[in-house]
């Protein structure tokens, strides 16, 4: 999900903050600047509203329904992460590429000569500047638009998309304020166009599996969830040039929270019903010191110095805590820098089973055994995992993962997780029907980012979550993807 970070463009984003460049709403729409990050007002923990009113003549998107579509003629931006979406289309055979588009020459060129090979006709190419991206979006044989580009430029491109008539699948984090996030959710509710987040970690096949049971009541009466990001980037990506890394690090010089919710967040926020039953409450949060960014800068002088006299401020481990309106509890960390393998937690908590991700393992109340466990020997107190736990998993599969599962390891894409859900929302437009991750929920989980920044830098208090829903949580139906 990265452009190469640029002097020119950095200076381009600073000038167009600051001349306060507007939206423009015509047919085809006028350039907007993604704005620089560092300008974001971060409030108080009593100034963020818990809801907005719904703009007149906005409807709910939530149920959605459109036109079916023969084929879903599909356009990119951002085609370092975007790639792996194009390839994914390019394995699909009710998907076409219309269109891509990336300020790197080399790449935009590269992915249309591979569209080319594959099919035999190559698609229109963007890359002149910039803004070549806004000529793209207000074609009219596009459906779709991909958008894998740094975060600060989600919101500016999807919101252009919708207004041009097109759906919007986004990268994470969609967007990087919570105001960022209520544009997103009134342009699509004005537009009546999906604006959905692509969180692939939703489809891993633990994830769903996990989505699975407790769908079907396994877990019993779901009380708490844990999640991650944990991912050391500190000794390579971080430090990249022209690469996703080096804005990502930018992030770190003046934001102290949770950078990159998402991941853990999505597919738990799934089992849980967020904004289908139930919603986020308030959060609280706690950063750890940090150190690992600056020792490792001061210890090897990366790139010949050019980092000597960056600050950095996000702390290391950030730890935060989210209470829903039912009650329920969910841990959520974020860490880029330490040591340690990679995980996601992927945990989830219930009245008779508990499942812990990374490495996964199973503990099942042998009291109350769901029929699904019938005839197998059960002890609470210890893991059912490996070899047994695989056996489980493959028995109670998602319905997705036995429908294209084989074939997406073929695809690849993180282990093939990656083509599954390209599959899943891109069908999904191509029958007409609501994806499973929403304009909603895309402002839930993004929203955290800055919530959780806000809870820091106010000495960990409480922060409220705005209810992007506008109370539409309470009877939104839960998500309809296990048959």
């Amino acid at each position: 999900m990265n452009t190469p970070e640029s002097n020119n463009r950095r200076d381009f984003l600073k000038l167009s903050a600051l001349a306060g460049l507007s939206l423009g709403f015509g047919a085809i729409p006028t350039a907007e600047a993604a704005p620089d990050p560092k300008n974001l007002k971060l409030q108080g923990h009593d100034e963020i509203s818990v809801t907005r009113p719904r703009p007149a003549g906005n409807k709910p998107v939530w149920d959605l329904q459109t036109k079916p579509l023969p084929k879903v003629r599909c356009a990119f931006i951002g085609l370092s992460r975007g790639s792996t979406h194009l390839n994914s289309a390019l394995n699909i055979d009710f998907a076409e590429v219309v269109a891509v588009c990336d300020i790197n020459q080399n790449r935009a060129k590269g992915a249309a000569a591979k569209v080319k090979a594959v099919t035999g006709k190559e698609p229109v190419i963007y890359m002149e500047n910039e803004n070549s991206w806004e000529q793209m979006v207000a074609r009219d044989d596009i459906d779709v638009v991909y958008i894998a580009t740094p975060w600060e430029w989600h919101v500016p491109m999807a919101v252009k998309a919708m207004e041009c008539g097109k759906h919007a699948f986004v990268e994470v984090s969609a967007a990087v304020s919570v105001d960022e996030c209520w544009r997103l959710v009134d342009t699509a509710e004005k537009m009546q166009r999906h604006c959905a987040i692509i969180e692939n970690c939703c489809y891993g096949e633990e994830e769903l599996f996990v989505l699975n049971m407790a769908r079907q009541g396994f877990f019993g009466d779901l009380k708490h969830a844990e999640c991650a990001y944990i991912h050391n980037l500190s000794h390579d990506v971080l430090w990249q040039l022209g690469s996703e890394g080096g804005w990502r690090r930018n992030y770190h010089t003046f934001m102290d929270g949770n950078l990159y919710p998402t991941h853990g967040l999505g597919p738990v926020a799934q089992y849980l019903g967020i904004g289908r039953g139930d919603a986020f409450k308030f959060v609280v949060s706690v950063s750890s010191p940090e150190f690992n960014l600056s020792q490792y800068r001061d210890a090897k002088n990366p790139n010949g110095g050019k980092h000597k006299d960056e600050k950095y401020v996000c702390g290391d481990m950030n730890t935060s805590i989210i209470k829903t309106q039912l009650g329920r509890t969910i841990m959520i960390q974020h860490d880029v820098v330490s040591p340690r393998p990679y995980s996601r937690i992927n945990a989830l908590s219930g009245t008779q089973a508990t499942f812990f991700g990374y490495p996964g393992r199973l503990a099942i109340d042998a009291a109350n055994p769901h029929p699904a466990v019938k005839g197998m020997k059960l002890n609470a107190h210890s893991w059912l995992q490996d070899e047994k736990l695989e056996a489980f998993m493959k028995a109670n599969a998602h319905p997705l993962i036995k429908k294209v599962g084989e074939s997406a390891k073929k695809v690849g894409g993180h282990g093939g997780m990656d083509h599954v859900m390209n599959f899943r929302m891109l069908d999904c437009l191509r029958q007409g029907i609501t994806p499973d991750m929403t304009v909603y929920d895309a402002a839930d989980w993004s929203s955290i980012l800055e919530i959780s920044v806000r809870s820091v830098k106010d000495g960990s208090m409480p922060i409220q979550c705005p209810d992007f829903t506008r109370g539409g949580w309470k009877s939104i139906k839960p998500l309809g993807i296990v048959s």
